[in-house]
């Protein structure tokens, strides 16, 4: 870390710069990648929450098994999405929303596809508020604190608990606070839920061969294509999530130990070694992701189904609860409690830092603030970071509806998906040299989930607009 000269303070280096000092090696083993991932644990921490817990459970108690295999393509389908987006990141050190700016039509400063982003972030402001909110009403049942469980003054405390503790974790914007606290705060949720996914044989609440081949049958039931939707957009990697992957991969260090681009081939070789790193941080993110989306989606249909048990309004943390209650024992609730705690904080936290990062890109782009500037663009985040989250933490108490919410959220990302293809296209192949897209296998699962992401996005939008297909 330099100092500056004239006050002899330390002085933060810019993360978002590429310079020749800063490259370094990549590593060339497989345990030495290992070492060097970190943006994708942040990703899954951030994306293993709300649709996971809320939207797929949900999903799974409406449609049971039917609607298995839409799990798998969720989450399957637009890990390469993410994967091309890193990669022109990394090669050119710049940010998604930046690389949105320049994909036309453009209107004034900004590309239309940064116009999108912002109308998708305020649908968005909705799930984030029933994030906070879902992780109000669990700490409401554990501890009602000021009056009786999930009653609107214990849910007024909890929430300005939960959101106030957020802002202040997360007021120095520091990357390595925000990877510790997110991964460490999924990672034992995640191994209990796939742990009962798998005992759930054993109990009461069975499942077999038959039930999984049936959700593997690539039908939709009737009344279940907006709640399908919503999960597309909510579960997996999102197009919210594919644009804050990119601001991880430069705070990590990907681009910056890349360097700039001189032309020569030892950069090249540098480049293709770090983007391994990445591709290989991806693919354990989608794997975490997968095994949490199915394990809750499975518990879902499995538990809640049979029962005619659907997770509405306040009530969804005690519906869920049954989950755990249901098959063992009414002590089981605590369990759930805590991991629901967990899993819905570390997706706050997501939230909470990656959302006052895109919002000042946005500003640097409209000409609001000079981005360069490492301070501005600092103490801008620091603001948007304590301004943000008692703005969702509102509308969650207007509306009082985390499922809906969260669905809301989940509709917007699916609006926003086919604009990050498109970006993504344009980009590839206009500022990515030839030699970095040259994989033919890369290319073919780039084009199978550009055609399902677009067809998902041409839904949304009709049904953003009353057009519907006879739910």
């Amino acid at each position: 870390m330099n100092a500056n000269p004239a006050t002899n303070a330390p002085v933060e280096p810019d993360l978002y710069a590429l310079r020749a000092e800063d490259v370094r090696r990549p590593p060339t083993t497989f345990l030495g990648r290992l070492r060097h991932l970190g943006p994708g644990m942040v990703l899954s921490a951030a994306v293993v929450g709300s649709g996971e817990l809320i939207v797929t459970t949900s999903m799974g108690a409406r449609a049971g098994f039917a609607l298995l295999w839409l799990v798998i393509l969720s989450t399957g389908v637009k890990v390469w999405i993410q994967m091309e987006l890193a990669r022109w990141t990394i090669l050119n050190g710049t940010t998604a929303l930046e690389g949105f700016s320049r994909v036309g039509p453009r209107a004034g400063r900004v590309g239309w596809i940064n116009l999108l982003w912002i109308g998708m972030d305020f649908a968005k402001m909705f799930q984030r508020g029933g994030i906070i909110g879902g992780t109000a009403a669990a700490c409401s049942i554990l501890w009602p604190v000021y009056g009786a469980a999930l009653s609107f003054p214990s849910l007024v405390v909890w929430t300005v608990i939960v959101t106030a503790s957020g802002v202040l974790l997360l007021q120095s914007s520091k990357y390595s606070v925000v990877e510790n606290a997110a991964v460490i705060s999924v990672a034992v949720f995640t191994f209990a839920t796939v742990g009962l996914a798998l005992g759930l044989p054993l109990a009461d609440f069975s499942y077999g061969p038959g039930e999984i081949a049936g959700g593997l049958s690539f039908a939709i039931p009737a009344g279940t294509v907006g709640i399908a939707v919503a999960m597309f957009g909510a579960t997996g990697v999102g197009a919210d999530e594919m644009t804050t992957y990119t601001y991880w991969c430069l705070e990590k260090g990907y681009a910056r130990w890349t360097g700039p681009d001189d032309g020569t081939e030892e950069r090249a070789r540098r480049a293709e070694g770090w983007l391994r790193v990445m591709r290989l941080d991806v693919l354990a993110s989608w794997l975490v992701c997968t095994l949490c989306t199915l394990s809750f989606y499975v518990i879902g249909a499995a538990v809640l189904h049979p029962q005619g048990l659907v997770p509405e309004g306040n009530d969804m943390i005690t519906t869920l609860s049954r989950i755990y209650t249901d098959t063992m024992g009414p002590w089981a609730q605590y369990l759930f409690l805590f991991g629901a705690i967990a899993v819905l904080y570390s997706t706050y936290i997501g939230s909470t830092a990656s959302v006052p990062r895109l919002w000042t890109n946005t500003l640097g782009l409209l000409g609001v603030i000079d981005w360069e500037d490492v301070r501005a663009r600092r103490r801008t985040i620091r603001i948007l970071t304590w301004c943000l989250p008692p703005v969702w933490a509102t509308f969650f108490l207007f509306l009082q509806s985390p499922v809906l919410m969260v669905q809301v959220g989940g509709i917007g990302g699916g609006v926003f998906l086919p604009g990050v293809v498109i970006a993504v296209w344009k980009l590839r192949t206009t500022e990515v040299d030839r030699r970095f897209r040259a994989n033919p296998w890369l290319t073919v699962a780039l084009v199978l989930s550009s055609t399902a992401i677009a067809t998902i996005g041409v839904y949304s939008v009709l049904e953003v607009f009353g057009i519907g297909f006879g739910e």
